[in-house]
């Protein structure tokens, strides 16, 4: 198939293997974080692990955007079937994501609440538009990638005058996290990771562009190559970097050259802008409070807002203590670290959110046999 068999080919596999082989210096250790839960699962399902040399870590970063729902944001959205009898719309991995008290929205369902899963936020619109009588509330959730359409999809309700639609948002943002691995001392508590470069994420920066992550090579040094989810993108990002680290650069690169743009989308993001606006904290879980890490909707869209047409209140609500999630998330622990993994946390049964979706660290660790694996001595 065009753009992906030629993406995947054993022989180009190996030959770049060979490539970070020769260009990795046995004097020292690498450490790049795949930010991106795409990149995770690709990494674990190729198995790429095992053609890198023993001193080029890759560390798993909080980029799965099921993974890093807090706990009070699933509770709200319990709330808004349990409580206020509203046809709750998200996607499907989000109704599994473990909530306070033993709950999920896949629970909420069971006990009675409306709880649908969707394909997309214009499935939502539809039964909107299928039940004039019934409140219906998208539960936003992802990065950069899938704002846009949410934003589409408000613009549109408000054309249609759909007084019976609005939105839970929390949709997050890359920059601000990566930047909070790398210096908020508000997460030091879990530990810290020596990180030497970073792959950017492919889809976030179709829409974002390359530029946003100057900064971090500019004001951390620290490298960053944006590259495809396919094995051969990341293989060769991973070979971009090291080459970087060696030659003592820290740039932006490129590997995504297919997809992603200096300036990424304007049009998309003069879309979100008009409909969003920054929030001044939002919890991820894992990494806490992060200033200016996510978007509400405008005083212009109030109408469309769930937490203001509902009066929602947010309340923290502290993690599983027998999940190190948290952690995980942060690239300080591996799955395996995590004393519940494999056992009571299964991917049948994810008591934390990185077990949850096929992109967290936990659930493509156990799902693709990594964790079989002898570990890699830090």
């Amino acid at each position: 198939m065009k753009y992906i068999d030629e993406y995947r080919d054993s022989a180009l596999a190996q030959h770049i293997a060979a490539a970070i082989r020769n260009a990795a210096s046995p004097a020292r250790i690498y450490r790049f974080m795949e930010f991106c839960g795409g990149h995770t699962h690709a990494i674990a399902r190729y198995g790429l692990p095992d053609l890198l040399p023993d001193n080029v870590h890759m560390i798993h970063g909080p980029g799965c955007p099921v993974c890093v729902l807090p706990i009070g944001r699933i509770d709200m959205a319990i709330e808004l079937a349990l409580r206020h009898h509203a046809i709750v719309c998200t996607y499907a991995d989000t109704l599994r994501v473990p909530a306070s008290d033993g709950r999920s929205l896949l629970r909420a369902r069971a006990q009675g609440g409306d709880v649908r899963m969707v394909y997309s936020v214009a499935d939502a619109l539809k039964i909107a538009r299928n039940n004039p009588g019934e409140a219906v509330v998208f539960f936003a959730i992802g990065f950069e990638t899938t704002t846009p359409p949410t934003a589409v999809a408000i613009r549109q309700a408000r054309a249609e005058g759909l007084k019976n639609f609005s939105v839970l948002c929390c949709h997050v943002l890359t920059p601000s996290a990566i930047i909070n691995i790398l210096e908020s001392p508000e997460v030091r508590v879990l530990g810290t990771v020596p990180l030497d470069g970073f792959i950017g994420p492919a889809h976030v920066s179709t829409v974002i562009g390359s530029r946003p992550y100057d900064f971090f090579a500019e004001e951390y040094r620290k490298p960053v190559v944006i590259a495809g989810f396919e094995p051969l993108d990341v293989m060769q990002a991973i070979l971009m970097l090291v080459r970087q680290v060696n030659e003592g650069r820290a740039e932006v690169e490129n590997e995504f050259t297919r997809a992603v743009t200096s300036g990424g989308n304007e049009k998309a993001q003069k879309l979100v802008s008009e409909v969003f606006e920054l929030r001044r904290s939002f919890e991820w879980r894992g990494l806490g409070e992060v200033p200016y890490s996510a978007l509400k909707i405008r005083s212009h869209y109030d109408e469309f807002d769930a937490e203001r047409r509902f009066d929602l209140e947010y309340k923290p609500v502290p993690d599983n203590k027998a999940c190190e999630c948290g952690a995980i998330l942060r690239g300080v622990k591996k799955p395996t670290d995590c004393k519940i993994f494999g056992t009571v946390c299964t991917p049948e049964n994810p008591m934390g959110s990185c077990m949850v979706s096929s992109e967290g660290a936990c659930a493509a660790h156990y799902s693709y046999g990594r964790h079989k694996h002898a570990e890699v001595p830090a």
